[in-house]
């Protein structure tokens, strides 16, 4: 294999976004619902959770329903929680385990080095920034930037033109099975599944190229 780039997902991917979201809606719950008992904060964190789906709910919609259903004291729109998201969320990125580790060895490796990830520039770009990761990478690719969302495969192409590299020298590596294994495989990427929330859908038709469960296994593999 004549591997030259390794191409990664951010969310649940370089980033724990499990625990990022816990954080926030830990913020988020106590500056605004500060007059409930400390086990109904929890459970609306629990429950904020479930509600965000993964981060694959139209904020828009995830924030009014927090509008609709959530005890509040005081009044509250669903614009004043996009601003609390926009200004708080990106401040509580966490590091996956073993990023480091994993980034690292694609660094010593030499390879061509980029993140595609949907989402808004500047929440994206954040998240990046919280976590240190600029340096060990050559592009990022943002959704917001381009018009273009995974898993169309021209974002994937874009990150491939910007490397200097074909799609046969590249593996993506994301925890998304359609956004991270199906749509790399389109342009002929082969994908890394990282196993973190997403069972498999069996209706896609393709298969990962590897499995793993924790970043510090791409050294045995890449």
């Amino acid at each position: 294999m004549d591997l030259k780039a390794v191409i990664f997902d951010l969310d649940n991917t370089l980033m724990d976004r499990d625990t990022t979201f816990r954080k926030f809606s830990e913020q988020f719950v106590s500056e605004h619902l500060s007059h409930l008992i400390e086990s109904a904060q929890a459970e609306i964190v629990v429950d904020m959770k479930i509600r965000d789906a993964d981060g694959y709910r139209n904020k828009q919609q995830f924030f009014q329903e927090l509008v609709d259903v959530l005890p509040w004291k005081n009044t509250v729109t669903a614009v004043d929680i996009e601003q609390f998201y926009n200004i708080h969320y990106m401040t509580h990125a966490c590091r996956m385990a073993y990023v480091e580790e994993a980034l690292k060895h694609c660094n010593h490796r030499g390879y061509a080095m980029g993140i595609i990830t949907n989402g808004r520039q500047h929440i994206q770009q954040g998240k990046i920034n919280k976590l240190q990761l600029i340096e060990h990478f050559h592009t990022v690719v943002i959704s917001e930037n381009t018009g273009i969302q995974k898993p169309a495969p021209q974002i994937y192409q874009m990150a491939l033109d910007q490397l200097g590299v074909t799609a046969d020298q590249a593996v993506f590596i994301g925890d998304h099975p359609r956004n991270d294994i199906w749509g790399p495989d389109q342009v002929g990427i082969r994908g890394i599944w990282l196993r973190r929330n997403h069972v498999w859908d069996d209706e896609l038709n393709v298969k990962p190229w590897k499995t793993i469960h924790e970043l510090n296994e791409l050294v045995e593999i890449i």
